[in-house]
């Protein structure tokens, strides 16, 4: 009799053990599209921590966790190319209803798995899948003018160098720092020449190429070099590799412009002599534009197979108008760059593009 009671309470508990290990797995693993929650993955070909461009794009799934009810995981995929083939690959047969993949190096990957998962949504950013290949109606694909946003930081570099500003000096010269010498990087850097000599016709632009996203190390040394050669104001264009630049900023006591995300609020509490050098930064609003589509999706609104461009007029890209920018930039430069926005909005003002 004994013995049967001891039976008859190990499987009680044993079923209690797995009914509790049941519900806690369910808790943590939102069920698919249907049933609970929607599942969206990131997948960052690279690493967080860049403050830019990668964790803003991380910011974006956040806010859509948090005000959809979704669940979100951001995957970081290294700087190796070795890793994206096989971590995208194995994404795609995961159980997710949006896979979000982001710059161009990543878009051939896109255009082969997209098709081989057509129960999959798709978010390619900052490039476009190619359509005329067909087989790609379920991936949406975001651009930004990063060109119009940078007209208007180079228009108001040209401003600051040609200015008395405290951290000015006589001669008119700004800095561009690019992380490698491609297509993305080169529309920043038409848009910024471009801004720079609507505004002063004599300015120099010194240019130079890091050739990688992650050596702040390097960004460092070539932006020395730039404010050596008599640049006063520098804009980064670089990802981890700028942060270097904001270094030298902060280093030579000289301007510096910021990239993506509001680069002087990253940096406002951790390091204040290196944010108080960052006068803007050219908002390229990642977050808001993955926060936008997965709102889309959910509304049943996403313009599956096809590509948006996100400018000015509808957030894409803008200048980051902060206590910073408020307390540096003299007021007419500030609302000479609200003219440009305007100029820009109405199509008075064509930015050039390499695309």
């Amino acid at each position: 009799m004994k013995k049967g009671l001891y039976v008859l309470l190990v499987v009680i508990l044993s079923l209690s053990v797995l009914g509790l290990a049941a519900c806690k797995k369910k808790e943590e693993e939102p069920t698919a599209k249907g049933e609970e929650k929607i599942r969206v993955a990131l997948y960052v070909n690279g690493t967080l921590g860049d403050k830019a461009f990668f964790d803003s794009a991380d910011r974006g799934m956040k806010q859509a966790e948090e005000e959809f009810g979704i669940y979100t995981k951001t995957i970081e995929g290294s700087y190796d190319q070795a890793n994206w083939e096989p971590d995208l690959a194995q994404l795609a047969e995961g159980d997710w209803d949006i896979i979000i993949a982001g710059t161009w190096q990543l878009r051939e990957l896109v255009e082969e798995l997209a098709p081989k998962h057509p129960d999959k949504t798709w978010v390619m950013y900052d490039d476009s899948v190619d359509y005329s290949m067909g087989n790609l109606d379920n991936v949406y694909s975001i651009l930004y003018a990063q060109n119009e946003g940078s007209f208007l930081v180079g228009a108001l570099a040209a401003m600051i160098t040609s200015s008395d500003m405290p951290k000015a000096n006589p001669e008119k010269v700004i800095g561009f720092l690019g992380g490698m010498d491609i297509s993305v990087i080169n529309d920043f850097k038409v848009g910024y020449i471009q801004g720079a000599m609507y505004i002063e016709p004599e300015v120099k632009v010194l240019v130079s190429y890091a050739g990688l996203f992650n050596d702040p190390g390097k960004g460092k040394e070539l932006v020395l070099a730039q404010y050596e050669q008599g640049s006063d104001i520098a804009f980064n264009v670089a990802a981890e590799t700028g942060l270097g630049l904001l270094d030298a900023a902060k280093d030579k006591d000289r301007y510096a412009i910021g990239v993506d995300s509001d680069q002087y609020l990253l940096f406002e509490e951790t390091d204040p002599a290196k944010a108080d050098n960052i006068v803007t930064s050219m908002m390229k609003n990642v977050d808001n534009s993955l926060y936008r589509a997965i709102k889309l999706y959910l509304d049943g609104e996403l313009p599956v197979g096809q590509a948006e461009v996100l400018g000015i007029r509808n957030g894409g890209v803008g200048v980051a108008d902060n206590e910073n920018y408020q307390k540096i930039v003299p007021a007419e430069f500030r609302d000479k760059i609200k003219e440009l926005e305007e100029k820009i909005i109405s199509g008075e003002i064509q930015v050039d593009t390499v695309f």
